[in-house]
């Protein structure tokens, strides 16, 4: 096959995210919850996929013209982060006067995390909560939790998008790569399970979904407590800070009312 032709099926690839991105719209608009999680599986296979065939095929070097990373994230936003905050907008997950601000809330953040340039370390990781709204979305349904308790989570976890703890990459970070590789195929065939099976899901499932999350979780937290942050998460540190000195310092020049003159 033309190696052009190889490498423009990548992309093809790539751009079926948004075609089900729109499935999973059209589930979630008419309240079909199953459905819409199959669209999205759907589509977190493709994104598992389209990288490494894209590397085989030497897709960038093929290709020069066409940025299979911009149209990763772009598809990524809409299938991570936009249909995840439609659909908080649309259930009872989380209390009623919370859903806009809390959609409006993952939105932003999601964008925070796709505009950064430092967002992954050279070793693999994530640097903060890496905007997997997805996937926080199927654990909201599968664990069935107050809405509160919902709502808790999903405030921590926006707040911890700007936070640079390390998220481990099932499969980038080499450390633990076969073991996570492992524990990733499990999550899937939990997660499988819980989409076939009416929500809230079973204990079991819940377990086996909690167990992997804790699994993930205590890699990144290892990472970051075996030593010096990484780089790119000290650089985030800093660029936070000089934003934080930057509205103080603009805060402090602005007039008290009291102080001012009308002469």
């Amino acid at each position: 096959m033309n190696r052009r032709v190889q490498a423009a099926s990548v992309h093809v690839l790539t751009a079926i995210g948004a075609v089900l991105a729109l499935l999973s719209l059209r589930a979630a608009y008419q309240a079909d919850w199953q459905m819409m999680f199959v669209w999205l599986g759907i589509a977190l296979i493709v994104d598992a996929i389209d990288g490494p065939l894209a590397r085989l095929f030497d897709v960038k070097a093929v290709l020069p013209r066409f940025s299979g990373e911009r149209l990763d994230l772009i598809v990524d936003y809409l299938t991570y982060v936009a249909i995840p905050a439609f659909v908080l907008t649309e259930t009872a997950l989380l209390p009623e006067w919370s859903r806009l601000p809390a959609a409006i809330a993952i939105l932003l953040s999601g964008l925070f995390h796709f505009s950064d340039v430092d967002s992954k370390t050279e070793e693999g990781y994530f640097v903060g909560f890496p905007a997997i709204w997805n996937i926080v979305l199927l654990y909201l349904f599968v664990l069935g939790l107050p809405p509160y308790g919902a709502l808790a989570v999903v405030v921590g976890l926006v707040l911890l998008t700007f936070v640079p703890v390390p998220c481990v990459h099932p499969f980038r970070v080499v450390r633990l790569r076969i073991l996570s590789g492992l524990v990733a195929l499990a999550w899937a065939v939990a997660a499988a399970v819980a989409v076939a099976n009416p929500f809230p899901s079973t204990l079991w499932i819940k377990i086996a979904l909690l167990a992997t999350a804790a699994y993930f979780t205590s890699v990144g937290l290892g990472r970051a407590l075996r030593g010096v942050m990484p780089q790119q998460a000290m650089d985030q540190v800093r660029h936070l800070e000089l934003l934080a000195r930057g509205i103080s310092s603009t805060t402090t020049q602005i007039p008290h009312p009291c102080h001012s003159s009308n002469s």
